[in-house]
């Protein structure tokens, strides 16, 4: 039997992804289509789009003669899309409404009656809900289309459409999707008080499995209208910050990573749960059991583009004569952050008289305090060593930042060869196929591209910053006078 073939589907905000990656990690072909977008489209979106978009991917790939042979040797499908997005359907499968987007903010007044709904009734798992939670979605339709909400018979989040609709297996999700819609992913269930203290009914949350899991073969007749093999395996699928997260490598206990794209974002695996009151750390429920926490800031890699990108490569060239510099800065672009702390008044800040190209490598070394300051926190709610950081997002792109990075945070960078979610999601649909864990199927498909490792002076050099950069966020009362030494 010839090496099977994975096919992974992301279904972004604006367009389909589909690639095709074989069995040794390789890219083999991959195709994109954009949806059509409108001025709603923040808000709401056909399910329509996404599947149109997905089959005219699929189409062109199996047309093509150079893919026709691996196309015969696709084992399983996996998909990703995006967090907190929900569609309801009717008994027949079909939506009854346009999607809700996780970007569409009028739900806030339902998000705030599910949280406290969840404090009071069931003080564990996900409270802290927001507009972007499946939950106030769900809350928000059932209030405002009363007339729609007689005739749901499921709901359902983005990537559980795709997967239905290859697999017509309808009313499944994953740990990762179920999460924000109020799924109790430590005892595996849909508490009580979704359906006894707010308005909605038990019958229509879907069944939830780990992601990965094989929930049929693909339909016959989509196998024969996409010319894809009738044996093709459909797996449950996950959300694309997790899918992301597989395709950077970072699945095991001690393993995180970080994505700095317009803001930053960091996900990892944990023995343990973590359990933050304040809410700007959640736990994803790895496939294999571990947790997968993350958070994500309001502060990344926006300010690049806006400020620097008319003579990037000349900033980055100054950048890397200008290591260590002692200039603090926080490169904050907006009021209010989230995550690794709550500060709503909290503010970006940097030394006064700096020239372009100091104040682009005090920036980027800004983002790399922040992050470690991210860690030191985790640190602080699990006890667990961090082993290493996989990298992703345009902000990976820049070797003067992972090295800055690396000896800020006194550890290894990795960078992988692929870092898409929809390598991720493939790779997820590799996990439970043709090999045994999610584990073992990254080891196997993934690629490192780039890995930096810190020079103990730079580090110590870093260090004595970042405890300057932690004393500044406390005087200005971003956060607590502690101690991070």
């Amino acid at each position: 039997m010839a090496a099977p073939y994975f096919l992974g589907i992301d279904i972004g905000t604006q367009g389909a992804r589909v690639v095709l990656l074989d069995a040794s990690g390789n890219l083999a072909a991959s195709s994109e289509q954009n949806f059509p977008l409108n001025e709603e489209s923040r808000e709401e979106q056909s399910p329509e789009w996404w599947w149109s978009a997905c089959q005219a991917c699929l189409l062109k790939l199996t047309a093509d003669a150079r893919y026709i042979s691996a196309f015969k040797d696709v084992m399983a499908i996996g998909v990703t899309s995006t967090s907190g997005t929900m569609i309801p359907l009717d008994k027949d499968h079909q939506p009854l409404h346009n999607a809700l987007m996780y970007s569409d903010k009028r739900s806030g007044k339902q998000a705030a009656d599910c949280t406290n709904a969840a404090i009071k009734y069931h003080n564990k798992g996900m409270t802290a809900f927001n507009s972007s939670s499946g939950l106030a979605k769900m809350v928000w339709f059932v209030e405002t289309h009363p007339e729609k909400a007689n005739k749901i018979a499921k709901w359902i989040h983005a990537a559980d459409y795709i997967t239905g609709k290859l697999s017509g297996k309808w009313g499944i999700t994953d740990y990762t999707n179920a999460f924000k819609s109020g799924y109790d992913v430590n005892s595996y269930e849909w508490p009580e008080y979704l359906y006894t203290q707010l308005p909605l009914k038990k019958e229509w949350l879907p069944q939830v499995l780990p992601s990965g899991t094989v929930i049929g073969e693909i339909d016959p007749i989509i196998a024969v209208q996409l010319g894809l093999s009738q044996s093709i395996l459909i797996t449950t699928g996950i959300t694309d910050g997790c899918a992301s997260q597989i395709a950077s490598g970072a699945v095991k206990p001690g393993e995180w990573n970080t994505t700095i794209g317009t803001t930053m974002v960091i996900k990892g695996v944990t023995q343990n749960e973590i359990i933050d009151p304040e809410g700007r750390i959640y736990s994803h429920r790895h496939p294999q059991g571990y947790w997968m926490p993350g958070g994500a800031s309001n502060t990344g890699a926006d300010w690049v583009t806006n400020e620097f990108g008319d003579r990037l490569d000349e900033y980055t060239a100054a950048a890397e004569k200008l290591l260590p510099t002692q200039w603090i800065s926080y490169p904050l672009r907006q009021q209010g952050e989230r995550f690794p702390m709550m500060a709503p008044d909290a503010r970006g800040f940097e030394p006064e008289g700096l020239s372009p190209e100091q104040r682009f490598t005090a920036n980027m070394e800004g983002v790399a305090y922040l992050e470690r300051y991210a860690f030191d926190l985790i640190r602080q709610f699990t006890g667990e060593d961090i082993l290493a950081v996989y990298t992703a997002g345009g902000g990976s792109n820049s070797d003067v930042w992972l090295k800055i990075r690396s000896n800020v945070l006194n550890l290894p960078i990795y960078k992988m060869k692929y870092v898409s979610g929809a390598v991720g999601a493939a790779i997820l649909a590799a996990s439970n196929t043709y090999f045994n864990t999610l584990t073992e199927a990254v080891e196997a498909l993934t690629t490192i591209e780039k890995e930096v490792r810190p020079d103990a002076e730079l580090s110590a050099h870093y260090h004595e910053n970042y405890l300057r950069f932690v004393g500044i966020l406390a005087d200005k009362g971003f956060i607590k006078k502690e101690s991070h030494a």
